[in-house]
């Protein structure tokens, strides 16, 4: 029984965990940057010129902008969630991977 209310619960934890740091950064929640899961193709050429992408994988964005409504600006170039990023404690240095500009 006790597993059963896990494997319930863990799913819900992750959800509401996942849609507290999206409305936190949307509420303007002070993050210094921005990650975007499983950005759409069309994302990166609708991005406004002042936001730079730092990171990048084949399933994220990671985003910087100056402007205080980045995440409004994201979403509307086509990201379908947004969530706060480049808190010290979020990722570990060995997996952080810089995008080499250039």
């Amino acid at each position: 029984m006790t597993i059963r209310r896990l494997l319930i619960a863990l799913p819900i934890l992750f959800v509401g965990w996942i849609g507290t740091l999206a409305v936190v950064m949307a509420a303007g929640g002070d993050a210094p940057a921005a990650f975007v899961p499983f950005p759409s193709a069309d994302l990166v050429d609708a991005l406004p010129r002042d936001i730079a992408i730092t990171g990048r994988s084949p399933i994220s964005l990671t985003l910087r902008g100056d402007s205080a409504t980045l995440t409004a600006q994201l979403y509307e170039a086509g990201a379908w969630l947004v969530l706060p990023a480049g808190l010290e404690a979020c990722i570990p240095n060995f997996l952080r991977e810089p995008v080499a500009s250039g």
